[in-house]
């Protein structure tokens, strides 16, 4: 769909997503992204990063999901994975308050950059609820298609024998939470970080200790949310 023949989408994906890919609403959200190309809009990120977040941890690989909601929709920010940017850029002020968190309840010192891929090559899924913005508008593509999609990489992994942790962050996240059998995962709820309400109940919420408790107990090593220089 406009540039998503050059985006990646691991083959552990592929297949089980065959089906919505092939659906109506993509067909729609297909001619939606060809329509704002043609009239010039930048949208971010580029297309070879829409499905970024799925290739880098496969389905059988989920750990953990965190759900944000759009990507960063300023110059170089956003490359798919949700709350992370590319090194060198400034680290939002979302991703700060989740550092914060982190210090709060781990002791992890804030990095000095917001590049999270060492989060998602262990298998933290971080996934946005739309894939795509255009440039300076926030929210922009919501109600285009792309939740259709998320909605059904939220079941494949709610779906899997293997439980994972949900880390649902606001109320857009909080939206995918029926998907999800809390008898057999993880369910872990708060406000988004975002400075309009992390102050609200997201600082405090120790998800990330509450995560490695969960993992150790069934046997499985934590994640390490500490996160190397790059």
């Amino acid at each position: 769909m406009a540039e998503a023949s050059q985006a990646k989408l691991h083959e552990s994906w592929r297949e089980p997503l065959a089906e919505t890919l092939a659906g109506p609403r993509m067909a729609a959200l297909r001619a939606f992204l060809l329509a704002e190309r043609a009239a010039g809009k930048r949208v971010f990120p580029r297309g070879g990063e829409w499905f970024r977040a799925l290739d880098l941890t496969p389905l059988d690989k989920v750990r953990v999901v965190i759900l944000g909601q759009d990507p960063y929709h300023g110059e170089g920010q956003a490359h798919g994975l949700a709350f992370s940017v590319r090194p060198g850029v400034r680290v939002p002020p979302s991703l700060v308050n989740i550092y914060k968190e982190l210090q709060s309840d781990l002791g992890i010192a804030p990095a000095r950059h917001g590049f999270l891929e060492h989060w998602a090559k262990q298998g933290v899924l971080l996934l946005n609820s739309v894939l795509t913005v255009e440039m300076a508008r926030a929210a922009s593509h919501q109600g285009q298609g792309w939740e259709a999609f998320t909605d059904a990489v939220v079941r494949l992994v709610a779906a899997r024998p293997q439980p994972a942790a949900f880390l649902l962050w606001g109320s857009h996240a909080q939206k995918k939470a029926g998907f999800v059998d809390e008898s057999r995962h993880l369910v872990l709820k708060a406000p988004h970080p975002s400075p309009l309400s992390a102050h609200n109940g997201f600082f405090g919420c120790r998800h990330f200790s509450r995560v490695n408790t969960w993992a150790e107990a069934r046997g499985e090593p934590p994640i390490d949310w500490a996160l190397p220089p790059v």
